[in-house]
């Protein structure tokens, strides 16, 4: 069940309350009694720990897949010359 901050427009008294989200929102203050009692916007309150997807899944540091030509014997495509030119020298 999630904990809604409300607060008195009237008198400024401010309540955390737990409640289901189905449950009515309340608008009577407890302290002064006046209908006035609204419910704040508060930032989420939870933390990501442990070894879950969103710690392991996509990074870098995953398996990195087959390569793609391998058909055939792996003799051949290994002792095949590389196809890019050699960078020049600095002089």
């Amino acid at each position: 069940m999630p904990i809604y901050a409300y607060r008195c427009v009237e008198c400024d008294f401010a309540k955390d309350v737990l409640q289901k989200m189905s449950d009515p929102v309340l608008t009577d203050c407890p302290a002064c009694g006046k209908s006035s009692f609204q419910k704040q916007l508060t930032a989420a309150g939870f933390q990501l720990k442990g070894t879950g997807w969103y710690a392991t899944d996509f990074k870098g540091s995953g398996s990195k897949p087959a390569p793609a030509a391998s058909s055939g014997s792996g003799e051949a495509a290994s002792s095949a010359p590389s196809a890019a030119p050699a960078a020049p020298t600095a002089t």
